[in-house]
């Protein structure tokens, strides 16, 4: 079965894992939700960091 995926470079939509600008596409979705997720906490602290250095917070 094919999905729909997202060039990373040019950001349009494509069904091929490669684009014709020379991007690769990837699945434009995100990850599950998962009450036991490990990596939760480091996810939130890098957008956390990711914000302050952005003047954000």
């Amino acid at each position: 079965m094919k999905r729909i995926l997202k060039c990373q470079k040019c950001h349009q939509y494509t069904m091929q894992e490669t684009h014709s600008c020379g991007g690769t596409a990837i699945t434009p979705k995100p990850a599950k939700f998962n009450l036991e997720d490990k990596y939760g906490r480091l996810r939130r602290k890098a957008k956390e960091d990711e914000w302050k250095k952005a003047g954000l917070i």
